[in-house]
């Protein structure tokens, strides 16, 4: 059963998920947002979860913990209770891409949060690696 290089490769790269192919990067969609009193609006919420592949839910509860604030989402648009810049908001979603999107080892943002028992793990598709991440 003697195999040429050329036949092994074309087998190994159907073997490879699609994922793992693409090279395009995760792009958020820029910040939508609004002051008006002492409340702050984000617009394009739940198009911004969606652009990190995530539950919005689970969005919310890393953003109002870290902000340390109330919120309220109505339809695609979320509403914090106090005055925050954009800026803030960008660093925490980098924050949250670093800890809950990004995969450790590859580093590649193709990946899911899936729970086992009582714990949570990132399972990237793209190679696989299975990590465990903090509960919110």
């Amino acid at each position: 059963m003697a195999y040429d290089y050329e036949e092994l490769l074309r087998r190994a790269r159907l073997q490879i998920p699609e994922v793992a192919s693409k090279r395009e990067r995760l792009e958020l969609p820029r910040i939508i947002h609004s002051v008006i009193g002492i409340r702050t609006t984000i617009h394009n919420f739940k198009e911004i979860a969606e652009a990190l592949n995530r539950d919005p839910r689970h969005l919310l509860k890393f953003l109002t913990r870290e902000m340390a604030t109330a919120a309220a989402m109505q339809e695609s648009r979320v509403m914090f209770k106090g005055k925050f810049s954009r800026e803030t908001f960008q660093r925490l979603l980098q924050r949250y891409m670093d800890q809950y999107v990004t995969c450790p080892v590859c580093k590649r943002p193709d990946t899911k949060i899936a729970r086992e028992k009582r714990l949570l793990f990132l399972v990237c598709e793209a190679c696989g690696a299975k990590s465990s991440i903090r509960p919110l």
